[in-house]
């Protein structure tokens, strides 16, 4: 079984042009919401040309993927703009998409909400709809954008502040995990794609040399795009942690990172071969993010970017439970799937 643990939501047109809408009325004709039919979902998801020729649910299929967590497509969520209740009212839409598209698909598709994150205000509502998302639609998970300024030259609270203690405490309440994912980028000179890989590079470095893991141990978090650029620079994180370690292996850097998850989204053998040298692969989710920026058939495999099933499969150094492990039984066990009743959906 393969389930791909960071995907985004497939959406008829009217999702799109109901948050045109909000921002350009800014919400002075109040807040209305998406109406569209079953079938103009299905035809979002099964019938409409994500990449090249295939939608999104032929093109899970030609990579051979089982289950998706959806979640909403971070860069248009918007989490800067104001006023705030376009955030609210556009993210609580969204996460309503995904819900039906989960009781249309139970067996490819679960839940993982977006929360409405408003720039410079407390967590508050954030926590209300993560709150909503799992206690009545059964949503396994919520994305958390480390930036809900957007990288528009206001610094956010590090993620080791007590800003956001509120939310780490409802996430163990609830017992589900956060997937550390930016949204949008303000800043020119750092298009989204790469404001991504830098926000989850410091969310790590902050969560590690912070007291969050040790206030929460029951906390799950799932950090996107492996970690960002820390497998990658880890000696220079280690080499600070040594000093501070004072002789403790367990104070490394090295060590408390592995109390984090990070997901396979790398699209080269040798990324994801030192994710899992780095974490180790029970700290691995298998993670593909298809149909997304990686779905580019690549001139010299012949295969999409996105295709990550093969790569895992092709390392040597880990076995074939640890390889189990990483493509779907670390998802079944930190997002609690019953796969069970996922296969009697498919029956």
């Amino acid at each position: 079984m393969i389930i791909d643990s960071h995907a985004h939501v497939s959406a008829p047109a009217e999702l799109w042009a109901y948050k045109a809408v909000l921002l350009a009325s800014r919400g002075s004709h109040g807040r209305g919401k998406v109406n569209v039919s079953d079938d103009q979902i299905r035809e979002a998801v099964e019938n409409h040309a994500e990449i090249g020729i295939y939608s999104h649910m032929d093109y899970i299929d030609h990579v051979k993927t089982d289950l998706q967590a959806i979640s909403p497509r971070p860069f248009q969520m918007m989490h800067s703009e104001k006023p705030h209740r376009v955030v609210q009212w556009f993210c609580e839409e969204v996460n309503n998409m995904i819900y039906r598209e989960t009781q249309m698909y139970p067996d490819r598709f679960f839940g993982v909400c977006g929360l409405p994150q408003m720039a410079g205000e407390p967590v508050d509502l954030a926590i209300k709809e993560l709150e909503r998302c799992v206690t009545e639609l059964d949503f396994k998970g919520c994305l958390l954008n480390p930036d809900p300024y957007e990288n528009s030259g206001v610094q956010p609270p590090a993620m080791g502040d007590r800003y956001w203690y509120p939310l780490y405490e409802k996430l163990c309440e609830l017992d589900v995990p956060a997937h550390i994912h930016g949204t949008g980028s303000i800043a020119e000179r750092e298009p989204y794609s790469l404001h991504f890989i830098n926000e989850e590079t410091t969310a790590v470095f902050g969560l590690v040399n912070s007291q969050v893991l040790d206030d929460f141990p029951d906390l799950k978090i799932i950090v996107s795009h492996g970690g960002g650029a820390i497998p990658y620079q880890l000696g220079r994180f280690e080499a600070g942690s040594v000093r501070r370690a004072a002789g403790d292996e367990s104070k490394l850097f090295s060590a408390r990172m592995k109390k984090l998850y990070y997901d396979t989204v790398l699209y080269t053998q040798d990324a994801i071969e030192l994710l899992v040298k780095t974490v180790g692969p029970d700290r691995c989710l298998f993670g593909a993010e298809c149909p997304g920026v990686g779905s580019q058939v690549h001139p010299h495999t012949g295969r999409p970017l996105d295709d990550v099933a093969p790569s895992v499969q092709a390392i040597d150094f880990i076995s074939d439970e640890d390889k189990r492990k990483i493509l779907s039984q670390n998802a079944i066990d930190l997002f609690k799937l019953d796969v069970k009743a996922q296969a009697a959906a498919a029956e």
